[in-house]
């Protein structure tokens, strides 16, 4: 089954022990707001949210109970993110994750006028040049469902549960750094994830430091 994680309880001691050292590193990096870190813990329920993707359409966690979901923040212009789609990792991923019926949405948290941001039709045409598969894009300028989460870098990653428990937060890979990095050489932190999900076992890495771009937020 993919709906139950092992030791979850061994997950949240886990989280504990780790969450005010990973955020105080990824608030250096990224500057979210003070509180914001708390709203997403692992081992507890996502935050829920609702948003509108780049077809104008609504979407909301609760739409995919009952499914594995991957949260990735992206921005297209960072040096970080176009390293995984320009080497195909990205999109390998999210191909991996929708043959195993996971539902991975993008989100764009940039404001208006900052680095990154995308209207819909941009975002669309940005998927299509390319050849991502995400479930859906969603559009997040006024950065509320990114502050809900305290997403700080892009990319910054984050897994639920078929349960709609938060399982994974952080990283997308061990290899923080852009120049001579391997997205195929790194250990995929979100990959780890779903491949624990699937055999029923405990997520072995259930966070990790953040890094990337910092999200360009509204002031």
């Amino acid at each position: 089954m993919l709906t139950k994680i092992g030791g979850a309880e061994s997950i949240r001691n886990h989280a504990k022990n780790f969450l005010v050292i990973a955020a105080f590193f990824a608030f250096g990096f990224a500057g979210a707001p003070e509180n914001a870190w708390a709203a997403a813990v692992i081992g507890e329920p996502a935050p829920a949210f609702t948003g509108t993707d780049s077809r104008s359409r609504s979407v909301s966690l609760e739409d995919f109970r009952g499914s594995i979901v991957v949260l990735e923040w992206t921005n297209h212009d960072c040096p970080f993110v176009r390293r995984h789609y320009e080497s195909g990792n990205m999109q390998k991923l999210q191909r991996q994750a929708e043959e195993r019926g996971i539902v991975w949405l993008s989100i764009v948290s940039s404001a208006p006028g900052e680095q990154g941001f995308l209207n819909g039709k941009q975002a669309d045409e940005l998927t299509s040049r390319r050849g991502a598969a995400p479930r859906a894009v969603i559009l997040d300028p006024s950065g509320d469902i990114g502050r809900t989460y305290a997403a700080k870098t892009t990319p910054h990653m984050f897994v639920v549960d078929a349960a709609g428990t938060l399982v994974y937060m952080g990283a997308i890979d061990d290899q923080p750094r852009n120049m001579g990095a391997d997205p195929a050489r790194a250990r995929n932190y979100v990959r780890d994830t779903i491949e624990a999900l699937a055999a029923d076992q405990p997520v072995p890495t259930p966070i990790s430091q953040p890094y990337g771009c910092s999200i360009k937020y509204r002031s």
